[in-house]
Formats: C-alpha cells, sequence, structure tokens
C-alpha cells in the first residue's frame, strides 16, 4: 500500500500544525506521508516549536517552513486534521475523499510569561499532539479503503478524547 497522505491544517502554521507534521512524520515515516500548511501562515515556524521538538522529541524541524494551504490545493490527502478551531471553521475541501478529523489545542503561541512558562507550554501541547498521533498509528490505515468509515469515526474520537 502507498504511504498515507496525512495533511495538518491550522491558522499560521507556526506551532501546532508543525509539530504534527513531524512528530508524525518522526513516529511513522513508513505508513505515513505528512504535510501542514495553515489559512494565515506566519513567515516562518515559532521557535519554540522547533526548540521543543528537538528537546522534548528529539526531532530536528529545521528544515520546517509556514506555508498557506493554497500551495496544496490540488492535492488529494488521505486525511486532513485541523489542529484549530479558526482552521477548522474555514477549511476548504480538498480533491479526493480525505477523512476530515478536528483535534483541537490551545494555542501555544499565546503562551504569555517567562520563556521557561512558554516553553512549558509548547511542551503541553506538543504532547497532546503526541498522544494523539499515537492513538492515530494505532488504527489499521492500510485498511483505509474496506474500513473507511470506522477509521473516520476514530480519527474524529482522537480529537474529543485526548
Amino acid at each position: 500500500m502507498a504511504k498515507a497522505k496525512i495533511l495538518f491544517l491550522c491558522t499560521g502554521n507556526s506551532a501546532r500544525s508543525i509539530m504534527a507534521e513531524y512528530l508524525i512524520r518522526k513516529k511513522d515515516p513508513v505508513r505515513f506521508e505528512s504535510y501542514s500548511a495553515g489559512s494565515h501562515p506566519k513567515s516562518a515556524p515559532n521557535p519554540l516549536a522547533i526548540e521543543t521538538l528537538r528537546k522534548i522529541f528529539q526531532t530536528d524541524a529545521s528544515d520546517a517552513k509556514s506555508k498557506s494551504w493554497d500551495i496544496y490545493k490540488n492535492e488529494s490527502f488521505d486525511f486532513v486534521i485541523t489542529v484549530c478551531d479558526n482552521a477548522k471553521e474555514t477549511c476548504p475541501i480538498w480533491t479526493g475523499k480525505p477523512i476530515y478529523a478536528h483535534w483541537s489545542s490551545v494555542d501555544p503561541v499565546e503562551a504569555i510569561g517567562t520563556q521557561e512558562r512558554q516553553l512549558q507550554i509548547f511542551k503541553e501541547v506538543g504532547l497532546q499532539i503526541a498522544r494523539r498521533i499515537d492513538l492515530l498509528l494505532n488504527l489499521p490505515v492500510e485498511r483505509l479503503s474496506s474500513l473507511r468509515v470506522e477509521i473516520e469515526k476514530a480519527a474524529k474520537d482522537i480529537g474529543r478524547s485526548a
């Protein structure tokens, strides 16, 4: 089976969606091909997101770029997962028949306080995303064509429960 293509969407594509893209890339590069984008991308990923990936998850995201979801408008994806409420509300329709799920997380970019406090919020959000990805990785995505309804329900439930 070909790799399942997964797209994580956020507004700024600077923190949550970047962390999700790189975490699934590290956790299961065999079954998934991961991407991220935003409705209004920032000029670059948030440095604290890159630092969190490096320090907490031993993941190198130094090549990460914030991108507009417009660059993927002609791509087909197996999964489209929004990680912020704004992206959920404005998410475009993608070609093909992707499974849509919403995994809302607080925006760590909005954390206030010392840099240590901000890093703590990034870590908490990163751990939440990592747990959700672990749950997704337990689904039989290689049987997507025959278990589509069950996998879609399970992917949506991940965002509600984790």
